[in-house]
Formats: structure tokens, C-alpha cells, sequence
């Protein structure tokens, strides 16, 4: 992996350390160039390599700024970053991650009461002494008390966008050690669960140790925990990662035990009991002729593990076969109805990360995006996209500063779009985000909506309305003549905030009648619609869309996390709008 993001999070870092310690000017620029740092096609670390001059041809990285990444390639540190940790000793994530806590207020926070973490925030809170602070006041103390749990429990799990990477640079390692003859992840990042505790990597293999050993060597691993014979966890990008090794006939086995969750795993072993075999890490046992009080034999040395006749285990495919079970996808393994689905022949022919003919919803330098019209289009074009939507943000409620574009902007833009569609090789859709207000309205004017080939309409601001309202309001929303789809429908940020509570039955149930696409926001920091919202959504019958929200052309990547979490709303192709033709989806969206 590149050092870019890690360079770009400390850069972050930085602009919310001067951010909060009164510095005007500098954090915008700090931000800047994380964002331009993070999406550069080449290695950071190269660049830093032929020096500052190198670095600063970055777009909106400067002179000070190239300099500091230098010095921390070359050394491990800034001095002025550090300097700044020890002017504001506070955990920043820890605090910023409870709504309504930036940067600013956490430097207030620290100046004020002397706050450095969350256990200070939440005492501060309840004994009443953030209100006496200036311009706070009672309300602010109680939305903080109110965000400090799930705050605290953002800090116990990591983003599957940001373990995912890890976990695919510990695979391509493992996968070059010698002795290695299969790997895979296993538990909750296979199952691509939102968020994660840990990184489980499971390798097949007749040599553990000699695997264990090349595995602490490996050169991303920040801090050895511990280490075995045929079990290591390392640090890595500051992410615990637990490497297990299993002889190779038993790795199907093992696969499928690591792979499912708690319930599932519970379900296929007692299929198993009724089928007088018995399922585990170790393989599938044929235990019909076996006393029950067995504790093993000359030739079980897994203490009872493996008593009896292995009949499956070194393939996932032979474990679901032998108990009479087609393969059940690992993003469906969650007890919720896959183990008879399988028995039955039910389970979903799901969609495919490669089913995605292009992208619904993403932004330009028109608004808060960092690249042209024609960049984003020819980039969606070189990855084989069919079509591509410009939906750039429209002013509104929740839109974050000036970015948003107004009614003469719109048609401005629709110029511009015009020009680059004559001479693109792929279909190109003007469109617009609006923004959908406290009460369900959307807030762009309706005559330049109907201009427009794709409106996608999502909520910004109130994001704290109960279930009700939020369900209210949304499907009112989606009874616009001119919304096409629906925008990350709660608006939540994973390990930021909650977003709103909805019911996605009864939302599914007005789009299908509307004729509006829900989306699932492949953005890892969204994934919103979840799962289990998109499994609501398709049994209501209504299409969801799989949109990147793509601010730059790198994060047009982000559209497996989009997939993967359609995928375990039980989501097919054909429930995908996005996985039709331009045809189909201007017929879509005309309808």
C-alpha cells in the first residue's frame, strides 16, 4: 500500500489541531491538501523521495506544506505537529467522533475545563459544567451527553472502508510467503459488515510456524502482539490483525467456521446434529456409529474435535454440500433465513461488483468536488462505465458552506455538460443533489428540476427527527414528480453520527409506487442504505441504485462497498438500477 492516506490523515490531523487552537486560514489549506494528497495516483513516499519541489507539484500543496510531508517520510514525525499535540493534549478523534463536536468546540473544551477525553466530556456533562461555558448553554450540554456512548462505541469498531485495505495488504503478502497454499479473510470483513473489531486472516498451509514467523516480519506491521505456532496478531495502520494456520484439508472447514457469524454457525450445526454429523473448525463428521461419551481416538488430536469420519472440510462448498446446502454467499451469513433458502433453493442470484454499468450520483469543482466535468467523465469512461450522472449540490439546508449551486448555476452548468457530453464516449446525465428539507420538501425550485435528466434528492440537515417524522418525510420526498432517487436516506456517517431512524418498509413501499430508486451510498463512510435496510427496500419492491457519491475519480472505487452492502440486503441484479442500460435508465427515469 501507499503512505498517501496515512500521510493525508495527519495532515488532517493537523488542520483540526490548528483548527481548534485558533488558527484562521491554514486548517482550510491543511484540508486541501489532505483531499489532493490522498486522491495523487503516484506513492506519496516516491514523491517525497525526490524531494520538496516534487511534492509541491501536488495541487494545493505548498511550499510548507511539501515540506512537512518530507519530514515525516524521512523521519516518522513532524515537529510542529507534535508541538501542537502538546499545545492541545486531547484526543481529537475520540472527541470530534460525538456529534456536534468539531475541532473548535474541542479546543474550547480544553481551554475552558481542561477536557482531553471522552470519560472527561461525559463527567463535564453531567455535572453540568459545559453550559456555563460561553456560548454553549443547557441544549449543547445535553445533545453531547446524549452522543458520548455512541461515540465511545464508534472507537471499539473500525470502518470496513478502512480495515478492508489492510486486510487485502495482509492477504497479497501472505499470499507470497512460500509455504502458504490458500488464504482468505475470515469473520466480519468477508461478510463486509459496515464495521469491524479486527482483521481474521485464515491461512491453509503445512507449515504454521514458518508461516507465523514471516508474518510478524512483515514490513506493515506496526507492533507484534503476540505470536505462536500457528497464531499471530500484528498492528498495522494502527488496526489489530490475527493471522490463524490450518493444515489444507481442513481450511474449507476452518473458512466457514471463521466466516459466520455467532447464529449462523449455530443453525448449520444443528442441521448437522439432525443429520448425525457433527460440524467444526476441523471438518464434518460422520458420527452416527460414534459413543456419545467419546472423547476421540488414537487418531483425534483435537481433543474430541475429530471424532469420527471426515466427510467434508477442506472446501466451503463440501462443508454447505454435505449438510444438503448450496454455498451461501458469506455476505448472507447471518442467520436471517439463508441456511433454508439454501436447503430450498431460494438463495438469491445476487449482483456482482461487475454488474455496475455507471454511477448515479457524484460531484464536480462545481461544488465540493476537486476535478472538471470532462476529469470525472473521462475517468468513468476508463473504467468502463456505460454512463455517467453529474449531480452537483444544490444550495439548501445541511449543505456545508458555499458550495452548493443555486438556480443560475444549475443552468450554467447544464452549458458545460452539454459540451463535454458531444465529445464524450459514454452517456453522460446532468443532474442535481437537492436537498430535502425538515419537513419532506425538496428545496430546488421545480421548473429547473424539470430540466434536469436525474434528480437525486437527500437529506443534509434534521437529522435527529424520530422514526415517524423521519419515515414521513422522506416518502414525501419521494412523491416529488421530479426525485428520481432517493440520497443516502438516514444520512449517516458511520462512527460519526446515527442518522435518522426509518422504516424502510413503509419507504420502500412509496418508492416502488413512485417509481424512485433508493440508493445505497457506496461511500465507506455512509453505506446508507444498510443491509438490512436493503433487504426491507426489495421485499417492498422497491429499485435501489448503487452510487459512489464520487467527489474525485479514485473514489469511484468505493463501489464494491456499495455492492457488498446490496448484498446483503439480498439485492439482484435486476433490483439494480445502475446495472441496467443508459436506455433502461433514461426509461427509468422518463417513467
Amino acid at each position: 500500500m501507499s503512505r498517501n492516506d496515512e500521510v493525508a490523515d495527519l495532515l488532517e490531523e493537523f488542520a483540526d489541531l490548528l483548527d481548534a487552537t485558533g488558527v484562521e486560514y491554514k486548517p482550510t489549506a491543511y484540508r486541501r491538501a489532505a483531499e489532493n494528497v490522498r486522491d495523487y495516483p503516484a506513492p506519496i513516499e516516491q514523491l517525497a523521495g525526490e524531494g520538496e519541489d516534487a511534492v509541491a507539484e501536488i495541487d494545493r500543496v505548498g511550499d510548507a506544506i511539501a515540506a512537512k510531508i518530507v519530514e515525516y517520510v524521512e523521519t516518522g514525525s513532524i515537529e510542529e505537529l507534535e508541538e501542537l499535540r502538546s499545545e492541545l493534549p486531547a484526543d481529537m478523534a475520540a472527541l470530534t467522533a460525538v456529534e456536534g463536536v468539531g475541532p473548535k468546540t474541542v479546543g474550547t473544551l480544553y481551554e475552558e475545563l481542561g477536557i482531553t477525553t471522552l470519560d472527561e466530556l461525559e463527567a463535564a456533562a453531567e455535572a453540568g459544567e459545559i453550559r456555563e461555558i460561553k456560548g454553549f448553554g443547557a441544549k449543547t450540554e445535553e445533545n453531547i451527553l446524549g452522543n458520548v456512548d455512541f461515540a465511545r462505541q464508534a472507537q471499539e469498531r473500525e470502518r470496513l472502508g478502512d480495515a478492508r485495505p489492510v486486510a487485502e495488504a495482509a492477504l497479497s503478502f501472505l499470499a507470497d510467503v512460500e509455504p502458504v497454499a490458500k488464504v482468505e479473510v475470515c469473520g466480519s470483513i468477508r461478510r463486509w459488515k459496515d464495521t469491524i473489531g479486527d482483521v481474521d486472516v485464515l491461512v491453509g498451509t503445512d507449515a504454521g510456524e514458518a508461516v507465523v514467523e514471516a508474518f510478524a516480519d512483515w514490513d506493515e506491521a506496526d507492533a507484534v502482539i503476540e505470536a505462536g505456532t500457528n497464531k499471530a496478531s500484528v498492528r498495522a495502520s494502527g488496526m489489530r490483525v490475527d493471522l490463524r494456520t490450518v493444515v489444507v484439508e481442513e481450511f474449507g472447514a476452518a473458512l466457514q467456521y471463521f466466516t459466520g457469524s455467532r447464529d449462523h454457525n449455530i443453525r448449520v450445526r444443528n442441521r448437522a446434529i439432525d443429520r448425525d454429523l457433527k460440524v467444526n473448525e476441523y471438518g464434518v463428521f460422520d458420527v452416527s456409529d460414534v459413543d456419545e461419551d467419546a472423547d476421540g481416538d488414537a487418531n483425534d488430536t483435537g481433543g474430541g474435535q475429530r471424532v469420527g469420519e471426515r466427510v467434508a472440510g477442506e472446501t466451503e462448498e463440501g462443508v454447505y454440500d454435505v449438510l444438503d446446502l448450496s454455498w451461501i454467499p458469506p455476505e448472507l451469513r447471518e442467520d436471517t433465513g439463508e441456511v433454508d433458502a439454501a436447503a430450498e433453493g431460494r438463495l438469491p442470484d445476487l449482483v456482482e461488483e461487475g454488474d455496475v454499468r455507471g454511477d448515479l450520483h457524484t460531484h464536480t469543482e462545481w461544488s465540493d468536488g476537486g476535478f472538471s466535468v470532462a476529469e470525472m467523465v473521462d475517468a468513468a469512461a476508463d473504467r468502463g462505465h456505460d454512463y455517467h450522472a453529474v449531480t452537483d449540490h444544490a444550495e439548501g439546508p445541511g449543505v456545508f458552506g458555499d458550495t452548493g449551486l443555486t438556480d443560475e448555476d444549475i443552468r450554467e452548468q447544464a452549458d458545460e455538460v452539454a459540451r463535454v457530453r458531444e465529445d464524450a464516449d459514454i452517456d453522460v446525465f446532468h443532474g442535481i443533489e437537492a436537498n430535502i428539507d425538515a419537513d419532506g420538501a425538496v428545496t430546488t425550485s421545480d421548473d429547473v428540476l424539470a430540466d434536469l435528466d436525474i434528480v437525486v434528492a437527500s437529506p443534509h440537515a434534521a437529522l435527529d427527527e424520530d422514526d415517524e417524522g423521519a419515515t414521513d418525510r422522506l416518502i414525501r420526498a419521494v412523491e416529488h414528480p421530479e426525485v428520481d432517487i432517493l440520497g443516502h436516506p438516514t444520512g449517516r456517517l458511520i462512527n460519526s453520527r446515527p442518522g435518522l431512524t426509518v422504516d424502510f418498509e413503509r419507504l420502500g413501499e412509496a418508492a416502488a409506487r413512485e417509481d424512485v430508486a433508493v440508493e445505497v451510498n457506496a461511500n465507506p463512510a455512509r453505506l446508507d442504505a444498510n443491509g438490512d435496510a436493503v433487504r426491507a427496500l426489495v421485499e417492498a419492491g422497491a429499485t435501489i441504485a448503487v452510487n459512489t457519491d464520487a467527489h474525485a475519480p479514485r473514489e469511484f472505487d468505493h463501489v464494491r462497498y456499495g455492492v457488498h452492502t446490496a448484498r446483503r440486503g439480498w439485492a439482484e441484479r435486476s433490483d439494480v438500477l445502475n446495472a441496467r442500460s443508459a436506455a433502461e435508465v433514461r426509461a427509468f427515469l422518463n417513467d
